[in-house]
């Protein structure tokens, strides 16, 4: 499996490379923060998911998670490919490495209604 680091990653983005992040974590660690534009997904959901929202097998997707620890964004990764996904990346030091940069993220966007 391809790995991806931050200062790769920092650069892909800065030069609006076309790439799909994918954040393998729970909802409720997504919507506290995650990275600019990323989609979620769970390991229980892939399976359905997938073929929903990465319709080109072909484009390039980088998986994260939380931290190096965290064994979610490799599974991910790795079931990514079983399902013949073939530009898979795997940014394994996660969204602590990127956020210890200072690098931006998203917090959830609640609209307050009248």
């Amino acid at each position: 499996m391809k790995t991806i680091n931050r200062s790769e990653l920092w650069s892909s983005i800065q030069a609006k490379e076309k790439l799909t992040l994918v954040e393998a974590q729970p909802k409720a660690d997504f919507d506290k923060a995650h990275l600019p534009g990323a989609l979620r997904v769970s390991r229980d959901e892939l399976d359905l998911w997938a073929p929903k929202f990465l319709t080109d097998r072909d484009a390039r997707i980088v998986v994260y998670c939380d931290n190096i620890e965290s064994k979610a964004s490799p599974t991910v990764a790795g079931r990514l490919i079983e399902l013949g996904y073939t530009n898979v990346s795997n940014y394994k030091e996660g969204k602590a490495d990127w956020m210890k940069a200072g690098h931006p993220v998203e917090p959830l966007q609640v609209v307050a209604t009248a």
